[in-house]
């Protein structure tokens, strides 16, 4: 096996010696000195000199084979002294079917769009990507060979886009403050366009990206012609002003003015600095909380901008959870005899953050983040004396991320990342550092990655602990493979900025699978994956996760998706982590499920999802099954509305409720789960735009059956424990917004919020009682005004000197 191992790794490295040889297409630019109005006309007398790039080829589902004559592209470039300008003529045999729905923006929708790849440096690494839409959306992002595309990236150009009688129109003006290059007199840039035919599903690109390779950004063409452009100054200011009117039933209405600034530098050509000033998080998505009854916590999307803007470089290694900064605050507070909690607080204010990123011409990335959150403390009395003190929940602490990625070879990096917390006084610290490596031959074919992490948790008791891993994959072709494992220490902890729940244990994971690179009779898309996963515990080896899995995932001629699996368990699998004891554990048996998923095209008016699926544990009454149903309607390119039903039930479940005396207390319950949700745009233009979001949730959870946990893992009737630990959890959301970008980076946001939520003990399986109950003096009102402003350095310097 290690001989069969070492001859494959050694191909895969010698591989590198051979390089991957394409033909580039390449484009020529000129310089223009008239004043360019983005108003998709192209009628300059600059863009009747320009170079065409024409020629594109199918990207999918028939990759490789040229653009049909009837939707030809032709795309210009030109560029003055401060952008580049890009306009692209798209032809269509029938302009009145163009999909063009509005949407806000970084939203494609239901809509025909054109975009252009951007790379500076021409290192095949990093692109910046800008497209618009039919209805002139206007989405960006920014692409990395290791990361994908980071949709939260975003930055301030100019676009339009006009309908004609031949097709449509695209002009866009993009200002090198939004790009990355050398300061070279000579540019040559890394460039690709890109458009996708919506109602036919067909993508094109003008230079041809082989889908048999996995890397995309190394197949871009060739820009040249650019000489003796100057990086711009890169200084952004974001002032913002919020205003909030909050109040409830048993709270009278108060009302709170914040205000605040964002700023954006550019150090130099490579690297920008973010920071914010205290911030203001008041109109972030609201999380979608669940009835938590497992052994971990529950983890949330991160939905602040400042940490999910440009931020790809410091999601190395899985090392950062961003939302531990300013998180909820833990009120499991110790409390003397006879005291009870006056005061708590809500939230752990984040006081300023600020982040520096980016990389230099010879492919060094450095990622720099440090935030510090304030001293957070609840207020206790003594109901026998009435003296009061002062709980600290949180000291005042610093949150750093620092992170060096050298990439190599166009397709290969090697990273360092460190996370660190200090906190204030003699409160616990943490510091855990990741070294991770990421090869792949010239031709793509080949990968090999691996990571070595380490932690260290400073406390009254000091522990440090290790996890590493090491993968390897075939990435070629149409048949792919990858195998590895993973080894993870007792003492592993990255909780204070990151998340982990697992430790003690190693792995070994493998999967294949097969898919067609080019359209058959039948499938537009097809592919079938096996996989395989096995996680021993290390003091006794048992296992303690096993599972066989297959799935396939196709589209079919008229692009509905349809998704099937497979998933088998068969072995008892020991877990360690439901009975919170130490070395104490749960024999969960063998079971198998699995489920079906069909989507169909979204091209249509009305489309539907459907998701049933069912996991049965062998030999026993015990299984989770449950479906999801998400009909959508579009009722104009202005008006949509999407609903979703969830229900989800567990008959039989065992887990974990209480302890007695030295008892670890196990219960046999029946979980019912309802989510209802909806979601509605309209859009007045690509500018303006009203959003509404709504979810109802609702969980409960009986308790039939009392057992003992025995030493063995299994189960022993208990007839002495006579606590109510069942549950009856509901939640409600409810976001009305109003969205009008009235200048480039300059939004207006008005935001209407109600919400509620109730628990309780008493089981009540009558859907409206408990709904009503959920509003009965319990719901909260908030609404808030916030005005955010864009100020470009080098536009208000030419302010300054007019005035």
């Amino acid at each position: 096996m290690i001989n069969k191992f070492g001859i494959t790794l050694f191909i895969c490295l010698s591989s590198i010696l051979f390089s991957f040889s394409q033909t580039k297409k390449s484009v020529s630019t000129k310089k223009t000195a008239e004043n360019i109005s983005i108003d998709a006309e192209l009628n300059e007398e600059s863009w009747k000199n320009a170079e065409i790039a024409t020629d594109f080829v199918s990207l999918e589902p028939k990759n490789g084979t040229p653009i049909p004559e009837e939707f030809k592209t032709e795309v210009k470039i030109m560029y003055s002294d401060d952008a580049i300008y890009i306009g692209a003529a798209l032809y269509d045999p029938n302009p009145e079917k163009i999909l063009k729905e509005l949407v806000e923006r970084d939203n494609i929708g239901t809509s025909d769009y054109f975009g252009v790849f951007i790379n500076g440096y021409n290192d095949g690494q990093q692109e910046f990507r800008f497209f618009v839409t039919a209805a002139n959306g206007q989405i960006d992002t920014n692409f990395t060979s290791s990361g994908g595309e980071d949709g939260s990236w975003n930055a301030i150009w100019e676009s339009n886009a006009r309908i004609t009688d031949f097709g449509y129109v695209i002009e866009m003006k993009i200002p090198y403050a939004a790009l990355r290059f050398p300061e070279q007199d000579k540019q040559t840039w890394g460039i690709n366009f890109f458009r996708e035919v919506r109602r036919e599903r067909q993508k094109y690109t003008w230079n041809p990206i082989d889908n048999k390779i996995g890397a995309v950004s190394q197949q871009a063409g060739i820009l040249t012609g650019i000489e003796k452009i100057k990086t711009p100054t890169r200084l952004f200011l974001i002032p913002y002003s919020s205003f909030y009117l909050s109040g409830s039933e048993t709270q009278k209405t108060k009302g709170e003015l914040k205000g605040g600034m964002d700023i954006k530098y550019g150090i130099n050509d490579a690297f920008t600095l973010d920071a914010i000033l205290v911030p203001d998080f008041g109109q972030t998505k609201f999380d979608n909380v669940i009835l938590n009854l497992g052994p971990f916590e529950q983890q949330f999307n991160e939905n602040r901008p400042f940490f999910t803007e440009g931020t790809d470089i410091f999601s190395k290694g899985n090392l950062l959870y961003s939302r531990r900064i300013g998180a909820t605050p833990n009120l499991n507070l110790e409390l003397n005899e006879n005291e009870r909690v006056l005061e708590l607080p809500s939230a752990i204010n984040l006081l300023n953050a600020l982040k520096i990123s980016g990389r230099d011409k010879n492919g060094l990335g450095i990622g720099f983040l440090n935030a510090v959150t304030e001293k957070t403390t609840a207020i206790a009395i003594n109901e026998m004396t009435n003296n009061s003190r002062e709980i600290v929940v949180s000291p005042l602490t610093n949150y750093n991320v620092t992170v060096f990625d050298q990439r190599f070879n166009q397709n290969s990096s090697v990273t360092f990342i460190n996370t660190n917390v200090t906190r204030n006084g003699s409160f616990r610290d943490a510091n855990v550092s990741g070294l991770l490596f990421n090869l792949n031959n010239k031709t793509n074919s080949y990968n090999l990655s691996g990571e070595i992490k380490t932690s260290s948790i400073y406390d009254e008791i000091s522990s440090n602990g290790l996890n590493t891993s090491l993968y390897f994959a075939d990435t070629n072709g149409k048949f792919r493979y990858t195998f590895g494992g993973n080894y993870v220490s007792k003492d592993y902890e990255i909780n204070d900025l990151g998340i982990n729940f697992r430790t003690n244990y190693y792995s070994f994971t493998g999967n294949t699978s097969y898919r067609i690179l080019n359209p058959n009779k039948t499938f537009n898309t097809f592919r079938v994956n096996l996989n395989s996963y096995f996680e021993f515990y290390t003091p006794t080896n048992q296992i303690q996760a096993s599972v066989f899995s297959t799935s396939l995932n196709s589209t079919d001629k008229k692009n509905h998706y349809y998704g099937a699996g497979i998933n088998v368990n068969p072995f008892k699998n020991y877990d360690y982590y439901e009975p919170r004891v130490a070395n104490r554990y749960f024999v969960n048996p063998t079971n198998v499920g699995g489920f079906f998923y069909f989507s169909s095209n979204y091209n249509y008016k009305f489309a539907i999802d459907v998701e049933p699926f069912l996991t049965h544990v062998i030999n026993e009454n015990r299984y989770e099954a449950g479906v999801n149903i998400s009909p959508r309607y579009r009722f104009s390119d202005k008006f949509s509305l999407v609903y979703s039903f969830n229900y989800f039930k567990l008959k039989n479940d065992i887990g974990w409720i209480d302890f007695e005396n030295s008892n670890i207390i196990f219960a046999r319950r029946d979980r019912d789960t309802y989510t209802n949700s909806i979601t509605s745009k309209f859009s007045i233009s690509s500018e303006m735009n009203f959003n509404l979001s709504v979810r109802h949730y609702w969980s409960l959870a009986e308790n039939n059956k009392i057992n003992n946990l025995n030493e063995d893992g299994s189960l022993s009737t208990n007839t002495t424990y006579t606590g109510n630990r069942n549950s009856n959890f509901s939640t409600w959301n409810l976001d009305l917004s109003y969205s009008w970008w009235f200048a480039p980076g300059s939004q207006m946001s008005i935001l209407y919020r109600n919400n509620a939520s109730t628990f309780e003990r008493q089981i009540n399986k009558d859907f409206g009682s408990n709904f009503s109950n959920l509003f009965e003096d319990n719901l909260n009102h908030v609404l808030s005004v916030s005005v955010r402003y864009f100020i470009d350095y080098n536009q208000a310097k030419n302010w300054i000197r007019k005035g």
